[in-house]
């Protein structure tokens, strides 16, 4: 039912891959069967030119040097005990990346609840980057992969959806950056994060 996205949807500049991303799937296909959530949540990060990014340096580090590569790899990196997942953008050598925050359970849901916990509600299991990578599964296992690789890929949503856009979460130390209006999601959908400044 699911088939990868083509290559050439990544090759766009950050800002319009991050909008674009709202609405579409992605497919994690396990054994046991898929997990899908639909993407309703990102944010872009500029590279070099913006201080959040964590390729402002526009240095690759060990953790960092996926980023200088094509567009659409896996960037995975860990938060505390979290895996957050991105994506890749920008030319070769230019080290752009989308941080995927949040997605709406579409299949897989029992498996989708045991991951995260089933004490809790259906919109908490994937209304954050962390949540949403444990809900699926997904761990450090696929940095540098890419997007259009099974079993962890994205497949195209179903159609035209509202995106609006807002400052991004949790960069209070980032300069003028806070205040770039570079998170994009779909309108008064109940699995978007709560924004905390």
């Amino acid at each position: 039912m699911y088939k990868p996205i083509s290559d050439s949807f990544f090759e766009v500049p950050v800002l319009e891959l991050a909008q674009n991303l709202v609405g579409q799937y992605i497919v994690h296909n396990l054994e046991n069967g898929p997990l899908v959530a639909r993407i309703v949540e990102t944010e872009a990060y500029h590279g070099p030119e913006d201080q959040a990014a964590h390729s402002f340096s526009n240095r690759p580090t060990k953790r960092t040097e996926v980023m200088f590569g094509r567009a659409g790899l896996v960037y995975t990196y860990q938060m505390h005990t979290h895996t957050l997942m991105n994506v890749v953008a920008g030319a070769v050598g230019t080290p752009h990346a989308v941080l995927i925050r949040a997605g709406e359970p579409i299949e897989g849901l029992e498996q989708m609840g045991n991951n995260r916990g089933n004490h809790m509600k259906m919109k908490d299991w994937t209304n954050g980057p962390g949540k949403l990578t444990k809900a699926l599964g997904v761990n450090m296992d696929y940095y540098g992969r890419h997007w259009t690789e099974e079993p962890l890929f994205i497949a195209e949503g179903p159609g035209a959806i509202e995106v609006v856009t807002g400052p991004r979460v949790g960069i209070g130390n980032s300069g003028e950056a806070v205040d770039y209006p570079w998170r994009f999601f779909e309108k008064d959908n109940p699995f978007v994060s709560k924004y905390r400044p």
